[in-house]
């Protein structure tokens, strides 16, 4: 099985961090004009292993969404987009939670209500109420299906 651009790219730029570590270690052990030419190699392999990299992720498929590349044009950081994301998220999840449970008790409210008021019609409620009313007539809505109320 050929390996996967994901996996070439992780592999390449697996290659820069190793030149940039023995450019460090040469760098460190510099003794003058013996060890530059290793230094010259070494800052060679890395300018190689840079364009490879570059070469492969290019067809790397990417989907960065606008707002974080002007984030970090900004000079902020890209995490800092995501936690107000997922908190915006969080805020909407909360307030459509509110919005289902306030529905939810008026729905209750209501269905006692009509209950009492019209006491014939108390089977029929309940039967809304438990999503029932499609299937007597032999149709089945799909919320039932979905919500695993079976008839």
């Amino acid at each position: 099985m050929a390996p996967s651009s994901l996996d070439v790219a992780d592999d390449r730029l697996r290659a820069v961090i190793q030149d940039l570590y023995e450019i460090q270690s040469a760098t460190h052990g510099y003794l003058g004009p013996e060890t530059q030419q290793v230094l010259i190699r070494k800052i060679q392999d890395l300018t190689q292993s840079l364009a490879q990299l570059t070469t492969t992720a290019s067809s790397l498929p990417t989907q960065v969404p606008p707002e974080v590349i002007d984030y970090v044009d900004t000079g902020r950081n890209p995490d800092i987009y995501t936690r107000e994301f997922v908190e915006l998220v969080q805020r909407s999840n909360s307030h459509l939670k509110g919005k289902r449970e306030a529905l939810a008790g008026f729905r209750d409210v209501y269905a006692k209500e009509i209950s009492t008021a019209w006491p014939e019609l108390e089977r029929t409620v309940k039967e809304i109420l438990e999503g029932k009313v499609g299937e007597r007539n032999g149709v089945q809505k799909e919320e039932n299906v979905a919500n695993g109320v079976r008839g």
